[in-house]
């Protein structure tokens, strides 16, 4: 091959990897930690905040966007339809969109939407609708490819506020907490065909999404049920360990996702569960430290850097106001913790946690466990979010109750 030419086939390798990498495919992004592996963003901001490249009106639901080879797939409801919708990451330009039909009532009036982030992986998207519909679709045309109904085929209950965990793709299997009855609690499903694989524990879920890790050369697949933190072998639902953990209360649901390091595990949760560390074993696991005054997360997940949490300790719905904490996942020592931030999304992108607060402001916060320091903020959403955002070749994409945004977070 000519030299030049070998050259610009290198350096669209280079490019496709590029996009490849930084793409949010899923719930908390490519390894499932909310964390941004690129380094394109800007140190600072204008004094007006970052610039706003499109918005979008969107229906109702607390589904986060994800974002793959530079397309931007939203979940949401309009009417009696739960719509999977696909838009051009630079435009909003919409390329194709999906609909499923829904019957889903909110027990508590608060919201009739999806609540699952959909999760993109193979060429295909997979979506758990709040009644329990779970759907493939082809990431290219959005074309459907197979479904199953969890209330009708498995027994599985919609919960407090409808079914709200997000599918994980390990390897060649859809794994997702169902809650069902007669052990399917956990089931897996051929991400090609759809077709049932393995089943296992009996009891209801939690509003926690599943977390994969390699720990001592073994996989596990971590969930936390109704009541247990349980990790799974991936390859065929054998569990590895059970550890009692969940809320105090029986009105009460999980929904922060495990934190993985090394070989330690960090789990919280509201309710009067609180916090914990646990070293994985052979067979089990050992607790380093527990308690409920360190960081307990109502279902915000806490990010990790150089052995730091960050995240929200306190209920969004009751009781003092939460705060933002820093947390030293070794001791569960409390290095910071303030009220200057309001409670939302938390993303880490190098030194810097980037919060989508509930009332619509983006702020950035030093992630460095000498003290608490604020270095930009912007109203970019309306005073009605809880959903999870995305970030993706340095734009983030957030959504409220109406609208979604792409901001533009980038070096110029």
């Amino acid at each position: 091959m000519h030299l030049l030419a070998r050259i610009a086939t290198l350096n669209l390798l280079v490019a496709a990897t590029t996009v490849f990498a930084a793409d949010w495919p899923q719930y908390l992004g490519p390894t499932r930690n909310a964390t941004y592996a690129g380094n394109d963003l800007a140190d600072n901001w204008p004094k007006e905040g970052p610039a706003l490249l499109w918005q979008k009106k969107v229906g109702s639901g607390w589904a986060g966007p994800v974002v793959a080879g530079g397309k931007v797939l939203l979940f949401h409801r309009v009417a009696s339809q739960e719509i999977v919708e696909c838009l051009d990451a630079l435009t909003g330009k919409e390329h194709w969109r999906q609909a499923f039909p829904t019957a889903y009532v909110d027990g508590f009036g608060f919201d009739n939407g999806p609540r699952a982030t959909p999760c993109v992986a193979d060429g295909r998207i997979f979506v758990l609708g709040a009644n329990g519909n779970l759907h493939a679709l082809d990431f290219t045309t959005g074309k459907p490819l197979w479904s199953v109904d969890a209330r009708a085929d498995f027994g599985a209950e919609k919960g407090y506020f409808g079914f709200g965990s997000s599918p994980l793709v390990e390897g060649k299997l859809l794994l997702v907490n169902l809650g069902g009855k007669d052990g399917a609690g956990i089931v897996a499903f051929d991400t090609t065909s759809g077709k049932f694989e393995w089943k296992t524990n009996d009891e209801e879920a939690s509003y926690s999404s599943p977390v994969a890790a390699t720990l001592g050369g073994a996989r596990h697949v971590f969930f936390f049920t109704r009541h247990h933190l349980v990790s799974v072998d991936p390859s065929s639902g054998k569990p590895r360990f059970t550890f009692p953990w969940g809320p105090k209360m029986q009105a009460s649901v999980s929904a922060a996702v495990p934190v993985v390091s090394g070989d330690t595990v960090f789990i919280s949760a509201g309710y009067g569960a609180g916090a914990a560390a646990l070293r994985v074993q052979p067979g089990g696991v050992e607790k380093l430290w527990s308690g409920e005054d360190q960081l307990t997360a109502q279902y915000v997940t806490p990010v990790l850097r150089d052995g730091f949490l960050y995240g929200f300790e306190g209920r969004v719905d009751t009781g003092p106001k939460p705060e933002l904490r820093c947390v030293e996942l070794a001791t569960g020592k409390v290095r910071w913790s303030t009220d200057k931030v309001a409670h939302g999304g938390i993303l880490l992108a190098g030194r810097s946690v980037l919060i989508t607060t509930d009332r619509g402001e983006l702020v950035r916060v030093v992630a460095e466990p000498a003290g608490f320091q604020e270095t930009g903020r912007a109203q970019i959403l309306g005073f009605e979010g809880r959903a999870q955002p995305a970030l993706a070749n340095g734009l983030l994409f957030a959504r409220d109750k109406g609208k979604l945004v792409a901001v533009d977070l980038r070096r110029k």
